[in-house]
């Protein structure tokens, strides 16, 4: 009877114990996971214009503009030159204070920069606002990223350029190569450079417009060209400096030569000299190549100093590490084959070598005992000399 009552206990304890296994053992069931297959929409690029910003409220819908026409009818043909990539405008308000904006965009900093200095008229002072920036009045124009800003003011106060520079703060920011500023500016000596004066050009129109000294047709813009003009007080008089930064040296040997007889031909020039070459002393015109780039100096100074200014002008090659391609099968099979060729010609070396020291080991060994070195061979047996 004990062992009756044993065996229900065991089948109870079993049964209880399936039960459990069985429910831990059953998978609880899981909401089905929605996945969207549909398309990643885009983010949104950044507003060229915020709606509001230190305090100024935007008064009206703020304008987009893609076409460079209707952006600026007027400069049109400059802002191509610079590839310009679309416009903003807006009128804010603050109180009884009013403020209208003008954005300009462009697809990278050199040709924001070049825009930024064909609207800034040489004489204008300097205004601390965003990469770059200046006033005139009411008018403050400054560039930032890839935007040239041209605010107009009702009214300017105090805080004025402190409001623009947290404007500044909030426009887009270009990433890569598009945030390189051109690099011809490198190359603009420094001393007496009156900076507010520097043009970039990137074509005809732009630099027509930024105070060119010679026709914009010799200049080379369908070679790739690309110019920057500079005024620099220097003791004896004011000088402008012209650089020309061609795609090749070839290039530039060849329109310097051009260059050099539009100067030397005068009055008899064609087409005839623009005005900034008109007015400047016939004795300070110099031409001059370094590499790449074709300098002019021209304006009021002694022939002395133009020479020393336009001297300082120098190209320096900037080598760049150019990424190579990857390694092909055909060179790295190439290398596989070549390391195990070592590897055998190493190890059999070693192996002559091992069984030179080995068997020329054993030879002398054998001469020392006195026997010959043909007995190396000879197969040696120890002989006990056991006797009954």
């Amino acid at each position: 009877m004990m062992r009756g009552i044993a065996i229900v206990v065991c089948a109870t304890a079993l049964l209880g114990n399936g039960g459990r296994l069985s429910a831990q053992a059953a998978p609880a069931k899981s909401s089905p996971v929605m996945i969207n297959t549909g398309p990643v929409e885009p983010a949104k690029p950044k507003p060229l214009l915020p709606e509001a910003f230190a305090g100024w409220e935007a008064a009206g819908p703020i304008k987009t503009i893609a076409d460079v026409a209707e952006a600026d009818s007027a400069n049109a043909g400059a802002l191509k030159e610079y590839e310009f990539s679309g416009a903003a405008v807006g009128n804010f308000k603050r109180g009884a204070e009013s403020l209208s904006i003008h954005a300009l965009s462009f697809k990278n900093v050199s040709g924001t920069f070049g825009a930024y200095s064909y609207f800034r008229q040489n004489g204008w002072p300097k205004a601390d606002i965003g990469t770059g920036g200046t006033s005139s009045g009411n008018r403050v124009i400054f560039w930032q990223g890839n935007t040239v800003i041209d605010a107009t003011f009702s009214k300017i106060g105090p805080m004025s350029a402190a409001e623009l520079r947290e404007l500044a703060s909030l426009l887009p920011v270009p990433q890569g190569n598009k945030a390189l500023v051109p690099p011809i500016l490198a190359s603009l000596p420094q001393g007496s450079l009156d900076k507010q004066t520097t043009h970039y050009a990137e074509g005809p129109a732009g630099y027509a417009g930024g105070g060119g000294v010679l026709p914009p047709g010799l200049v080379g813009f369908d070679r790739d060209a690309e110019t920057v003009t500079a005024s620099y007080s220097l003791r004896s008089g004011p000088a402008t400096l012209t650089l020309i930064d061609y795609p090749t040296p070839q290039m530039a040997e060849a329109q310097e030569t051009k260059i050099r007889e539009y100067i030397k031909a005068g009055k008899q020039a064609q087409p005839a000299w623009p005005k900034p070459l008109a007015d400047s002393d016939v004795a300070s015109l110099e031409v001059r190549r370094s590499g790449p780039l074709v300098a002019l100096v021209s304006g009021d100074a002694i022939p002395e100093e133009s020479h020393k200014l336009i001297s300082t002008v120098h190209y320096d090659a900037d080598l760049t590490a150019i990424p190579q391609p990857t390694e092909s099968e055909v060179s790295r099979t190439g290398r596989l084959l070549m390391g195990i060729a070592a590897i055998v010609i190493v190890g059999s070396g070693a192996a002559i070598l091992l069984g030179f020291f080995l068997g020329g080991g054993r030879a002398l060994y054998r001469l020392a005992r006195g026997k010959p070195v043909s007995t190396v061979y000879d197969v040696e047996f120890i002989s006990l000399h056991l006797e009954d």
